[in-house]
C-alpha cells in the first residue's frame, strides 16, 4: 500500500494535514503520522537552506551556461544542475538550466563519455545522475550513450562490452569496482559509489549484473572478517578507500596486536558502502549491512569526516577533508537506509536529520554558500554548495517519507 503526505510549507513552519484512511478516487489510501513540531521546524530551516543555496548558485552561473572555471571538470556543473533539478521548485526546462545542459552536453564524445579527458567515471556518472533527475525526454537519449559507457568502466567479466583490460574474474580484487577511466589502473570504493549512484538515479534495478558485481568489490572494502577474507580486515563495520593493490585507506593503516598491515575505516568510504550494499539489494538483516549501521552507530559525528584525520595527523584540520562529500554520501545512505534515528556508542539517540540540517546551517554564509578545504576541490563554492544543498534535499525528503518517533 502506497503511503503519501501533503506537506504545506508556510513562511516559517510545515503545517501537515494527514488522513489515517481515505477512499480517494476509490483506491484506500493510508498517510503516515503527521511531521513532528521539531522535525517540521528542521524541514522549514532546510526548505530556507537550499532557497538561499541554489539563488546563490543561479547568481553564479557562467555567460555559457556552465557552472565551472577555466580547468574545471563538467562534473562540477553537473552536479549544480542535479541541485536545480531535483528540487521540486523547478521543472528542469527553465530556460537558463536548457543552457546549462547544453553546456554539459557539448562535452559528450562519441563513446558516450561525458568529460574532459579526466575523470571520466566520476564525470560521466554525475552527468547521468543530474540527466535522469531532470525527467526531461530530450535528455534520455543523451543519458543513455552515457550509461552505456559508464557500464564499460565495470571490472567485470559479465557485462557487455568490457575492455579487455578490465574483464577480470572474480578472484581479482578490483572485480566489480570502478576506476577513473577504461585505463585500469586499479578500482576504488568512491568511483564505485558515484557510478552505482548514477546506476541508481537512471532507474536501474538491484539484481542488474553491474550492481551485483559491484556487491563483491565492496564487500572486499568492508572492515568485517566475518564476511571478508581478506587479511587486513578487522571488525568495526567500516570501509576502506579500496581492496586492489593490497588495500588501501585515506585514514592510514596500522598494526594490529599479531603485527598484521589493518587499515582504518572512515566516514565517507563507510557511508558509501552501506549505501552501495543496500542499492544492490542487500536489506537491513544482511550481516555486512549490520555491520555497517554498527559502525554508523559507534562514529556517529557531523563535526568531521571521521577517521580520515588520521591519515594526515600532522594536520590539525584534517578531520574536515572531504567534509561536505561526507555530509552528501551520508545523507544519501542514510535516506537509503530508512531510518531517522541513530543509536551512538553512549546509547543516545540522534535524528539524523534535524542534525545535519542544524549543522548545515551553522556553515551557510550569510550569502548562501558553503566552502570547505582545498582538498578534494572543497575550496570551491559551487562543488560545496552543491553537495550541502544536496545533502539538505536528502533531509527534506527523509522527513516527509519517515516519522523519527
Amino acid at each position: 500500500m502506497r503511503w503519501t503526505r501533503r506537506a504545506f510549507l508556510a513562511s516559517s513552519a510545515v503545517a501537515v494535514t494527514s488522513l489515517s484512511s481515505t477512499a480517494l478516487f476509490g483506491t484506500l489510501v493510508e498517510a503516515p503520522p503527521a511531521i513532528e513540531p521539531s522535525d517540521a521546524r528542521a524541514a522549514a530551516q532546510a526548505r530556507s537552506l537550499i532557497d538561499r543555496g541554489l539563488d546563490y548558485l543561479k547568481q553564479h552561473q557562467q555567460p555559457d551556461g556552465s557552472w565551472q572555471q577555466p580547468g574545471d571538470f563538467p562534473a562540477i556543473t553537473a552536479i549544480a544542475i542535479k541541485a536545480f533539478v531535483q528540487d521540486p521548485q523547478y521543472s528542469g526546462d527553465e530556460p537558463f538550466l536548457k543552457t546549462a545542459f547544453a553546456k554539459l552536453l557539448s562535452y559528450q564524445k562519441d563513446d558516450g563519455s561525458i568529460s574532459n579527458d579526466l575523470m571520466a567515471t566520476y564525470n560521466t556518472a554525475i552527468a547521468i545522475s543530474a540527466l535522469a533527475r531532470s525527467k526531461q525526454a530530450q535528455y534520455e537519449a543523451p543519458m543513455r550513450r552515457a550509461l552505456a559507457y559508464l557500464r564499460q568502466l565495470q571490472w567485470c567479466d559479465k557485462i557487455q562490452d568490457v575492455p579487455a583490460n578490465l574483464k577480470v574474474t572474480e578472484t581479482n580484487p578490483n572485480y566489480g569496482g570502478f576506476g577513473y577511466d577504461k585505463k585500469g589502473k586499479r578500482a576504488d570504493l568512491s568511483n564505485v559509489q558515484i557510478a552505482l549512484d548514477a546506476l541508481h538515479d537512471a532507474g536501474l534495478k538491484p539484481d542488474d549484473p553491474a550492481f551485483q558485481a559491484a556487491l563483491k568489490f565492496v564487500s572486499r572494502t568492508q572492515n568485517n572478517s566475518e564476511t571478508n577474507p581478506e587479511k587486513w580486515a578487522s571488525d568495526d563495520g567500516g570501509f576502506i578507500y579500496t581492496c586492489a593493490d593490497g588495500g588501501n585507506s585515506k585514514a592510514g593503516e596500522y598494526l594490529s596486536a599479531d603485527g598484521r598491515k589493518m587499515f582504518r575505516s572512515y566516514g565517507s568510504m563507510s557511508y558509501a558502502g552501506l549505501k552501495s550494499m543496500i542499492y544492490a539489494g542487500l536489506s537491513p538483516e544482511d550481516p555486512r549491512v549490520k555491520a555497517a549501521w554498527k559502525w554508523v552507530s559507534n562514529n556517529w559525528t557531523l563535526d568531521e569526516n571521521p577517521g580520515i584525520r588520521y591519515g594526515d595527523p600532522a594536520n590539525p584540520k584534517g578531520g574536515d577533508d572531504g567534509l561536505f562529500y561526507y555530509y552528501h554520501t551520508l545523507a544519501r545512505g542514510l535516506h537509503a537506509y530508512g531510518q531517522p534515528l541513530i543509536k551512538d556508542s553512549k546509547g543516545i539517540d540522534h535524528d539524523w536529520r534535524v542534525e545535519l540540517i542544524a549543522k548545515l546551517t551553522a556553515q551557510q554564509t550569510p550569502d548562501g554558500h558553503w566552502v570547505g578545504l582545498q582538498k578534494w576541490m572543497e575550496n570551491k563554492p559551487i562543488l560545496s554548495s552543491a553537495y550541502a544543498i544536496l545533502s539538505l534535499q536528502e533531509a527534506l525528503a527523509d522527513i516527509k517519507e519517515h516519522s523519527a518517533r
